[in-house]
């Protein structure tokens, strides 16, 4: 029986009048991972704090199991500002310590991109003070990572990590057997690692079995069957539903209750999109021309991202793109964005952009827009518009917008001053969806947003006829809103990618393990002149090739069951006392995989 680590009993919190939580009982045993979700200010990261006895409850009480040790994600580091990462990461270790440990490796790769920390200016010997915020968490989520905590509470871990960084956490987190509680809106994450949901509403805690998908499909289920959800969220929820249902397999984990009655739920709602529709409109809006790129070249000051990029972006297309830090991705968007303000006179460093006569773009980009903080809510869209839209005879008010967009009747007067960050970043994609664009850029939209939000936001991009980019790093908005992917891969070439995110991770992977073997082809090629060459006699230099060969033959064989291993981990994510037996074997096969490269990197100096 899984041992309990950690209990909330009959917990209260209240912030001035409003009761955050009110008499919330929950528990998190050896085994769990528990994704939390709810709307923004609703109390999940009140929750897991009190969780982590980071802040006291107003009633009831929080307790830990003797001796457990627990490792916490908070949204503020506490890292020395005047050390290097090497200090806090490595704590100590000498180089041949940490560099002989594949944990660690794995860990240092996963969140930095390589062992060398590329983006950061003296690697590991970085001094920390100066560094983002983003670069900061990325090492305090090292630190944590490199313990061996009997918990792990999370808030918001997927917060400036790339797509690949991203994929990493979740399959490094599958692979532990710390106990997990997580607070995230990217919901791909909850689904690849989480088997239980806590939904925080209205000071209530609803506990789920399943990831994420299966959290919505419970959710509309008990709404069916409760009927006090609202008109508006059973819709949101229905449609939802009906997209993960129809999506991939791979999407779901295995439903641990009935689920023909959720899908009765969807039997009559149609795809999210009605593509041919949507392409009509936005022909009739845009016309053939939006953006036609040939030969342009884009650079950075003096880096050069993209060359001789011949491209266009056509009327109702719907484009997520993906790549590497630093690749181009937000520049592209700026240079489209110039050319169309320049109505052409603002080009590349070299080639062409033609802007389509009617284009109306407008661009959410990464940073607020900052608003004079006096003015209210509601003031602040009906500067913008009174009215907006939507095409086929439906229009919405300004009050209306504000409302799906969660600006209920009372916030719609609330102080822009007086605004949250996701709060803000709503209001400002709402300001830009006000003007009527036909062309939208949206740069990281879903920074701050939660779930619920985000899910109101799809739901209004479905109807929304017009072309569109999207650079994100979750991966539910980019297969959610858009049609297709294109990648920059840090090659100065763009690249369509008709199997989407997953053939973006692919292709990263073989690249990265291209630059990995590279340093060794290169030994070996030179080897033959070195003096360890000229000291094998040509029998013994036949004999290490054929060792050579067959240990490349047994490490292959070894990738083969590593893969599988994998495979069988995500099949088998429930039954506990089987993952812990799969997680054995996989650990036996790396340290063997590990042994027999070593082996094969001697052979290779000698050859």
């Amino acid at each position: 029986m899984a041992v309990n680590l950690a209990t909330i009993e009959s917990v209260t919190k209240v912030y001035g009048t409003r009761a955050l939580l009110d008499g919330v009982s929950l528990g998190v045993s050896e085994g769990d991972r528990i994704g939390v979700v709810g709307r923004n200010g609703d109390g999940k990261t009140t929750l897991i704090r009190m969780l982590a006895k980071l802040e006291e409850p107003d009633g009831g009480r929080i307790t830990h199991a003797g001796g457990v040790e627990m490792a916490v994600l908070t949204q503020h580091d506490s890292l020395d500002p005047t050390a290097t990462i090497r200090h806090e990461v490595i704590a100590g270790r000498a180089d041949h310590e940490w560099l002989g440990d594949a944990r660690i490796r794995d860990i240092i790769e996963g969140l930095f991109g390589g062992l060398d920390l590329p983006g950061f200016a003296d690697g590991l010997d970085t001094v920390i003070g100066p560094l983002s915020g983003g670069e900061r968490r990325r090492i305090a989520l090292a630190k944590l990572l490199l313990g061996s905590p009997d918990l792990i509470v999370l808030d918001e871990p997927t917060n400036h990590l790339d797509v690949e960084g991203i994929a990493w956490l979740a399959q490094h987190l599958q692979n532990r057997r710390s106990a997990l509680v997580c607070v995230t809106h990217d919901r791909w994450f909850l689904d690849q690692v989480c088997t239980r949901m806590w939904d925080v509403q209205h000071g209530s805690v609803h506990e789920y079995e399943g990831g994420y998908s299966d959290y919505v499909f419970a959710r509309a289920e008990r709404s069916r069957i409760e009927a006090t959800e609202e008109q508006k969220r059973q819709n949101l929820a229905r449609k939802e539903l009906a997209w993960l249902r129809r999506g991939a397999p791979a999407r779901t984990s295995k439903p641990r209750y009935r689920i023909e009655a959720a899908n009765a739920l969807i039997a009559d709602v149609p795809e999210p999109r009605d593509a041919s529709e949507l392409m009509k409109f936005a022909n009739a809006r845009l016309g053939k021309t939006v953006f036609d790129l040939e030969g342009v070249t884009i650079k950075a000051g003096p880096k050069l991202l993209l060359e001789n990029l011949t491209w266009q972006l056509g009327p109702g297309d719907r484009i997520g793109l993906l790549g590497v830090n630093g690749a181009g991705k937000t520049s592209l968007l700026r240079a489209l964005r110039d050319a169309y303000a320049s109505e052409g006179d603002v080009q590349p460093a070299s080639g062409v952009i033609k802007v389509g006569k009617t284009v109306r773009l407008a661009y959410l980009s990464q940073e607020v827009a900052e608003l004079d903080p006096a003015t209210r809510v509601l003031q602040a869209v009906e500067q913008v518009r009174g009215r907006v839209d939507l095409g086929k005879g439906r229009e919405m008010s300004a009050g209306q917008l504000c409302e799906q967009f969660g600006f209920g009747k009372d916030k719609q007067w609330t102080p822009v001053g007086d605004l949250s960050g996701g709060e803000r970043r709503r209001l400002q994609l709402l300001r830009l969806l006000m003007d009527e664009p036909n062309v939208l850029f949206l740069d990281e939209p879903t920074n701050d947003l939660d779930i619920e939000t985000l899910n109101q936001l799809e739901d209004l991009l479905d109807g929304w006829p017009g072309s569109m980019i999207v650079i994100s790093h979750d991966r539910f908005f980019i297969e959610r809103t858009t049609d297709t992917v294109h990648a920059l891969l840090g090659d100065k070439k763009m690249r369509m990618l008709p199997n989407g995110v997953d053939e973006y991770l692919e292709r990263r992977a073989r690249m990265a393990a291209q630059a990995a073997a590279a340093p060794v082809a290169a030994a070996a090629a030179a080897a033959p002149a070195t003096d360890a060459g000229a000291a094998l006699s040509g029998g013994d230099l036949r004999a290490a090739k054929k060792e050579m060969q067959k240990l490349e033959r047994q490490i292959a064989k070894l990738d083969e069951k590593e893969s599988k291993l994998h495979s069988q981990l995500a099949e088998h994510a429930a039954d506990f006392s089987k993952v812990a037996e799969l997680d054995a074997q996989l650990r036996a096969v790396r340290e063997e995989k590990e042994e027999l490269e070593m082996s094969w990197l001697e052979l290779a100096e000698q050859v």
